[in-house]
């Protein structure tokens, strides 16, 4: 038997830009398999542990502004948020019923991660172009205090979407 879980969130970066000429196949997939497949993976496991419990549970499934809308060079991660957000409401419409809140949180800019590799670097370390200097990054406390407001909702005020973004991030 499994333990009990109340809370699921789900992120990965998988946040690319290519020229569509340039993305490959492989490219593309790898973006869709870690944005958008893993999402679902992850959702439909939480729901098979959460299903049993009462009373309710929470699970998030944070996009990106590229979820509402494509932008130049960014075909395989706006396709892979797009897909996962769509993930995420058939969840919360067949789940809300069963007690379980599925929301997607919209997360318009990068979070500060100053523990872990650092957003400029690709794997193995290799840098990467920045995508903007002038981007702001939001603090993991802040992003915490948007999901723990989700995981607080009354269960007859329930939202599905909310974006999140620092004052001065241009959208």
């Amino acid at each position: 038997m499994a333990a009990p879980l109340e809370v699921c969130v789900f992120n990965i970066g998988a946040n690319v830009n290519f020229p569509l000429l340039e993305t490959t196949e492989r490219v593309f997939r790898k973006v869709w398999e870690m944005a958008c497949y893993a999402g679902f993976l992850t959702a439909r496991e939480a729901a098979r542990l959460m299903l049993p419990q009462r009373p309710g549970a929470t699970s998030s499934l944070p996009g990106a502004t590229a979820g509402t809308r494509g932008g130049v060079g960014y075909a395989a991660f706006a396709s892979a948020k797009f897909g996962l957000r769509a993930v995420a409401q058939a969840a919360a419409r067949e789940l809300g019923p069963r007690n379980i809140h599925v929301a997607h949180l919209v997360i318009d800019a990068g979070v500060d991660n100053r523990l872990g590799a650092r957003a400029d670097q690709g794997a193995g370390g290799r840098s990467r172009p920045r995508q903007s200097r002038s981007r702001q990054a939001e603090r993991p406390a802040s992003v915490a205090e948007a999901y723990w407001q989700i995981y607080q909702e009354p269960r007859d005020a329930w939202s599905f979407e909310r974006e999140i973004r620092p004052f001065a991030e241009k959208w």
